[in-house]
C-alpha cells in the first residue's frame, strides 16, 4: 500500500486502444491489475480508454514497462494468466534499495507455443529460462533437480513445439518401470496396461500441452510414443524428440543403452531427481554416473535446478528444504560415528 505521507506521488496516464479499453489483459484483467498493484506498490485505475497509474516515479516507470510488455504479448494473441504474471514478477524483481527493477522481456520472449487452451508455456525462473535455451542449442540436455521444478513439463512443451514446427516427425516419451518405494505386485492386463501406471505422469503432461482428441490421434498412429525404457533396446531413433523421465532410476547399463539410441536429426532430454532413487542399493544410478562420464563432452549440456525453482504449491519448496536439512543431519551423525 502506498504511504502518501512518506512518498512523493505522481500519476501517469496511458491511452489505450478501444479493444484494450474493454479488456486490457483479456479475461484476466482485474486479477492481473491487482497483482501489479500489490507487487509494484502502485494504484491502477481505468476510465474508458485511459489507464491511470499512481505511485512514485520509479514504481510508475517499472509499471509502465511491464504493462507495455503485456500489451505487446497480448497483441500476438496470447493471454497472460495471473499465475504466470505472479511468477514472472517474483522471479525478476530485484531489490535495489529503493527501486524494484522489472525485466520480463526475456521471459515472455522465451515462451513456448503449444496447441492447447494455454496457448503457450512461460518459464518461471532463471533456471527454467536457461533450460529452454539449452534445449534449443544442444542435441542432448540433462535436467537434474527436485520434483516440481518443471524439468519434464518444459521438455514436453519443447517436444510438442518441435513437432508442430516440423523440426522432428515424432515424439518419444520414455520412463524406466521402477516402483517408487513400494512393491505393486502382479499387474493384470496386456503389456500396455501393465506399463501405463508407470507412464501416467508423461500422459498428464502431454494432455496439458494439446487437446485431448489430437493427442489421442497422435498416440494412436504412433507419432507420439510412450514406452518403458526396456522397449528402447536395439532401436535407432531418427528425426525424433526423445524425453527420458525419472532417469535417476536407470542403471548404468540402461543409461548407456538409451544414450546410444540417438539417431540423425534427433534431440534427447533426460530428466531426473538424484534425491529420489528407487533402485536397489546395489544398483548405482545411471543419472549420477553420467555427470562424471559425460562432463567433458561440450556438445552435451547439464542443467541444474534447486528448491528455488519449484513451481508447484508453495509448501513443496518448504518440504524439499526440510528433507535436505534431515539429510545433512544424518550425514553429520555418520561423520561423527
Amino acid at each position: 500500500m502506498i504511504n502518501e505521507k512518506t512518498k512523493d506521488l505522481v500519476t501517469l496516464e496511458i491511452l489505450l486502444s478501444p479493444q484494450e479499453g474493454k479488456d486490457l489483459f483479456n479475461t484476466n484483467f482485474r486479477n492481473n491489475l491487482t497483482i501489479i498493484e500489490d507487487t509494484l506498490n502502485v494504484v491502477i485505475s481505468q476510465r474508458g480508454e485511459k489507464l491511470f497509474i499512481q505511485g512514485t516515479a520509479s514504481d510508475i516507470n517499472n509499471t509502465q514497462k511491464l504493462i507495455q510488455h503485456i500489451r505487446e504479448f497480448n497483441k500476438k494473441g496470447h493471454n497472460l494468466r495471473p499465475d504466470d504474471l505472479l511468477h514472472i514478477l517474483n522471479s525478476t524483481i530485484q531489490d535495489n534499495g529503493k527501486d524494484n527493477e522489472v525485466n520480463i522481456e526475456k521471459i515472455i520472449g522465451n515462451n513456448i507455443p503449444v496447441p492447447s487452451k494455454k496457448r503457450y508455456i512461460l518459464p518461471r525462473s532463471e533456471a527454467q529460462r536457461n533450460y529452454i535455451q539449452s534445449i534449443k542449442d544442444y542435441d542432448i540436455v540433462i535436467g537434474i533437480g527436485p520434483a516440481g521444478t518443471g524439468k519434464t513439463y518444459i521438455a514436453m512443451a519443447m517436444a510438442v513445439n518441435a513437432y508442430l514446427t516440423k523440426q522432428v516427425s515424432r515424439i518419444i516419451l520414455v520412463r524406466p518401470a521402477v516402483e517408487a518405494g513400494e512393491k505393486l505386485g502382479f499387474l493384470p492386463g496386456d503389456i500396455s496396461e501393465k506399463v501405463n501406471p508407470y507412464l501416467r505422469p508423461l500422459y498428464d503432461a502431454l494432455y496439458d500441452m494439446m487437446e485431448a482428441q489430437k493427442a489421442y490421434e497422435l498416440l494412436e498412429n504412433g507419432t507420439i510414443e510412450v514406452a518403458p525404457l526396456a522397449f528402447m533396446r536395439g532401436r535407432t531413433l531418427n528425426d525424433a524428440f526423445i524425453i527420458l523421465d525419472e532417469a535417476q532410476n536407470t542403471t548404468s547399463e540402461q543409461m548407456k543403452m538409451f544414450l546410444t539410441r540417438l539417431g540423425f536429426n534427433s534431440k534427447a532430454v533426460i530428466t531426473g531427481d538424484i534425491t529420489q532413487i528407487d533402485l536397489p542399493k546395489d544398483k548405482p544410478s545411471g543419472l549420477i554416473e553420467i555427470q562424471r562420464v559425460l562432463k567433458d563432452i561440450e556438445e552435451i549440456k547439464f542443467s541444474y535446478f534447486s528448491e528455488k525453482d519449484v513451481v508447484r504449491h508453495r509448501l513443496v519448496q518448504q518440504i524439499i528444504k526440510a528433507y535436505e536439512r534431515l539429510k545433512k543431519r544424518h550425514t553429520k551423525t555418520k561423520d561423527l560415528n
